[in-house]
């Protein structure tokens, strides 16, 4: 178990000291998938869901979301986040929305906790509103696509 950050030499969790590490530029990207029915697609497009703008909303809960993230990940750093981006198109070809978050700061830690966080509340909150029209709906393939910064470096993921 001591190759594992969060678990000290006798099995118990606790947060990594990032004090010694340098302050640099950090950014993580993650995506994930809502899948629905195509006629869900076409009443979001026409402005007919009964709860209103749906991806604005979304993507708005995701920001949010991205800034409480040590909140509900317990051993998460509080970090000032310099730049929260979501965005949320349709995607005839899944069908369903497809959702991107782009987390930015500088600090001694990456933003991969705040970038899934975003991209999770959104989908969830689409799933929400949506609900009442398409009880077939799934959240689908959540995950870090790229990160910067930091001593590991840049990863990108196809």
């Amino acid at each position: 178990m001591n190759d594992l950050s969060h678990i000290d030499a006798a099995g118990r969790a606790r947060m990594v000291d990032v004090g010694d590490k340098p302050v640099t530029t950090r950014r993580a990207e993650s995506r994930g998938e809502l899948l629905c029915a195509p006629a869900t697609l076409d009443k979001v497009r026409a402005g007919e869901t009964p709860k209103g703008s749906v991806i604005a909303t979304a993507e708005l809960a995701g920001v949010m979301a991205a800034k409480r993230t040590a909140e509900l990940i317990p051993l998460c750093h509080p970090l000032a986040l310099s730049q929260v981006l979501v965005e949320i198109a349709i995607d005839d070809s899944l069908p369903g929305f497809s959702i991107r978050a782009e987390v930015r700061t500088s600090g001694q830690t990456g933003v991969e906790m705040e970038a899934l966080t975003a991209v999770s509340v959104a989908a969830l909150t689409l799933f929400d509103m949506l609900k009442a029209v398409d009880k077939t709906m799934t959240i689908e393939a959540i995950r870090v696509t790229a990160k910067d910064g930091g001593r590991s470096g840049a990863m990108r993921k196809p």
